[in-house]
């Protein structure tokens, strides 16, 4: 059972380690990623939005449900916690 986990992470790990040269160098300005995504911002937020500040803008409106999930996805975590230490000791 040992072997078939080792050949399955070597596997895996060639795969990773192949599809990183792949990937452009990190800061890279012409990376993919970076040929559009800043200047669609800075163009839309003004419009879409009414928000001078394009950092409160994005945070606030574009990634506003993807925050409140983390938001969400933490308290719950420690809600948790605290119930189950409560648990422990008093019951």
């Amino acid at each position: 059972m040992k072997v078939k986990a080792l050949i399955a992470v070597l596997f895996i790990g060639i795969i990773l380690f192949w599809a990183v040269e792949d990937m452009p160098a990190f800061g890279d300005p012409d990376a993919p990623a970076t040929q559009y995504t800043g200047q669609l911002y800075v163009d839309a937020v003004l419009p879409d939005i009414g928000i001078d500040n394009i950092v409160t803008a994005i945070l606030a409106s574009y990634r506003g449900f993807d925050t409140l999930g983390e938001v969400v996805v933490i308290f719950t975590a420690g809600i948790s916690v605290a119930l189950l230490l409560r648990r422990g000791g008093r019951l």
